[in-house]
């Protein structure tokens, strides 16, 4: 074997490329070889080339059927669709030899094909491109079920350009475009491509093998939509058993729940019970809510669906009493939702029969207030008989408290007497609930509402009379005026004094109306000199103390004449002026004392009302001073 052959055995041994075979002709020249040399030379190196050609095709023909036997184990071992797909479009963009390779699917929806998978892409727009059916290359070979190539794609005049597959072909720079369909049978489900940024020639070998990527593409997918119906079938198939075990327990729910209702109904539950005993049932959170019941109650007895929660009105006569409020289960069975709805028609029977039993308490508390004021000489021993059996304190002091809505003019006119009547009863309804809270007795009288209630500790009959007012506003939503009287003890022992303080306690209100304090509550003490005229005990000392009691006891204490410096100040007109006249003092020790008579008094003290009472009082002080030296 000559030394050229053996130079050639070399070269394919060491898979040369193909300018290296030129090397032993062009040594050979070189040297001076003959012609025949060369010619046996030239002879050599075709025979090497073919050689070459031949062990290329069978390590290209080995990759790709190696390539392709991996996509097949991939396809049995399918877990996830993207994955497989994914190395689909990579063996085929490096077998090919391209640049980019990508996939896309048809969407029957929408009646075109979008991007699924993309391999060596660098523009978003392409990756996101849709291609109408007929449209560009892929259009075209998923309208016609065909292999299509192109060498130069935008000189190319078989395909429809539209100016947004354009766009974004040359937004990635493609020329070069292969494109085969992926087919289930007859059906197209879409199209595998590779494609390069500059021109070039697919061969026939190409092409068969990017439909054979495409052929187990197809396979992949449909094997993917199989799993996915089975899955889907057998997630039926364990729902319908869930619904059954679901539909079973719900039942037994049910069961549950009549047996628990039944019960609490028969031993006298109350509502509080029946919310508890569905909660325990349900699994969720039962309240009672005494507000609106909004949609529900437009429902017609159906628990209806609010946001998360589940509300089911209690309701009878046409009446909404509340609603009972299910939260923690939104998904509710319907049979649990009729569940919800009995319990809420046995609320609404124990509310009923507890307002029975409330309207006979508080007639019975009407009642006996209306012996006290109308009968006081009725036997003592059976009003105390009376007012053991409501539970009432007779021992402690009481106050009598005068209560009304105060509406305006204009409100007062509308709808007359009806709207009056309707006022009426509400204060005494809300009245007589607050009455058996505080173990007291309310009664409707005079228009209004009239309440005898015990004084709790450290509690004037003012504070008392406030907190009505807010009270029993609060629960009506409208402005209540309340007056009180003063303390009356042992109401049982002397009942002729509850009249008394009744009258007492109107003439309060009377004056609350007059000076425009509609909506709160007061007794006589808060009415300065004006409460001495509408009081029976004519509290004289303990008004000179609220008054003016701080400024006698600074006297008491350091020994001062702000007494005498009030009593100069209003004689001589308010003038400090005249007042350091009448005292012999300088004007400035006036200033003095009234600037600390305005921090002991507050900084009204000189307003009209203020200073009107401020007068009274001194005289009044004055004169029990001097029957005091007397």
């Amino acid at each position: 074997m000559s030394h050229e052959h053996v130079s050639y055995l070399e070269l394919l041994a060491r898979g040369a490329a193909t300018e290296a075979y030129d090397r032993p002709v062009l040594i050979a020249r070189a040297s001076g070889a003959g012609p025949e040399a060369l010619a046996g030379l030239e002879e050599a190196k075709q025979l090497a080339l073919r050689v070459r050609a031949e062990l290329e095709g069978r390590r290209r023909r080995e990759a790709e059927l190696s390539a392709l036997f991996a996509t097949a184990h991939d396809l049995a071992g399918l877990r996830d669709l993207d994955a497989v797909l994914r190395a689909i479009v990579q063996r085929a963009r490096s077998l090919l030899g391209t640049e980019v390779a990508y996939l896309s699917l048809n969407d029957p929806a929408a009646g075109d094909t979008y991007m699924r998978v993309t391999e060596g892409s660098v523009s978003a727009r392409f990756q996101q491109v849709r291609l109408g059916m007929g449209e560009g290359l892929g259009g075209l070979v998923a309208q016609t079920a065909r292999p299509y190539v192109t060498e130069d794609y935008f000189e190319d005049p078989r395909f429809q350009h539209t100016r947004t597959i354009d766009a974004a072909v040359r937004d990635e720079g493609l020329v070069a475009i292969l494109g085969v369909p992926l087919s289930l049978g007859s059906q197209i489900i879409g199209v595998l491509f590779a494609a390069d940024r500059r021109a070039r020639v697919f061969e026939r070998e190409q092409v068969a093998l990017l439909g054979s990527f495409a052929a187990h593409a197809a396979v992949a997918i449909d094997t993917a939509n199989l799993l996915a119906e089975t899955r889907t079938a057998l997630a039926e198939l364990e729902r319908a058993n869930d619904i059954i075990r679901e539909h079973s327990a719900v039942i037994e729910r049910a069961s549950e729940v009549h047996d628990r209702l039944s019960e609490l109904v028969l031993h006298g539950g109350g509502v509080h019970d029946v919310a508890e005993a569905v909660s325990e049932v349900l699994g969720g959170t039962v309240e009672f809510t005494g507000a609106d019941a909004g949609s529900a109650r437009r429902a017609e007895g159906h628990a209806v669906r609010e946001g998360d929660d589940w509300v089911a009105a209690v309701s009878a006569g046409g009446e909404t009493l509340g609603a009972l409020v299910l939260r923690g289960q939104p998904a509710l069975d319907p049979v649990d939702q009729r569940t919800l709805e009995r319990a809420a028609l046995v609320t609404s029977l124990l509310l009923l029969a507890r307002r029975s039993a409330g309207e006979a308490e508080q007639r019975v508390r009407g009642e006996l207030l209306d012996d006290l004021l109308d009968a006081p000489d009725r036997d003592r021993r059976l009003l105390r008989e009376r007012a053991a059996r409501l539970r009432t304190d007779s021992e402690a002091p009481h106050v009598v408290l005068a209560a009304r809505i105060d509406r305006t003019g204009e409100e007062a006119d509308t709808d007359g007497g009806r709207r009056e009547s309707a006022d009426r009863q509400r204060l005494w309804s809300a009245a007589s609930h607050l009455a058996a809270t505080r173990h007291g007795l309310a009664s409707a009288r005079d228009g209004g509402t009239v309440l005898l209630l015990p004084l709790g500790p450290d509690e004037s009959a003012a504070d008392l009379a406030r907190q009505t007012a807010r009270n029993l506003g609060g629960t009506l939503r409208e402005p209540v005026t309340v007056g009180a009287s003063a303390p009356v003890r042992a109401v049982l022992d002397r009942p002729d004094q509850v009249a008394v303080a009744y009258e007492e306690a109107r003439r309060c209100l009377d004056a609350l109306r007059l000076l425009h304090r509609s909506g709160q509550g007061a007794a006589a003490e808060d009415l300065g000199f004006l409460g001495l005229l509408l009081a029976d005990g004519r509290d004289i000392d303990g008004f000179v103390d609220r008054t003016v009691g701080q400024v006698v006891a600074y006297d008491v204490r350091r020994g001062t004449d702000l007494v005498r410096t009030l009593d100069a100040y209003f004689a001589s007109g308010m003038s400090p002026a005249r007042t350091k006249d009448a005292l012999h003092v300088h004007v400035n020790t006036v200033a003095q004392r009234l600037e600390r008579v305005g921090r002991l008094l507050g900084p009204d003290w000189q307003s009209p009302s203020r200073a009107l009472e401020i007068q009274l009082a001194l005289r009044l002080h004055a004169m029990s001073a001097a029957v005091t030296g007397a």
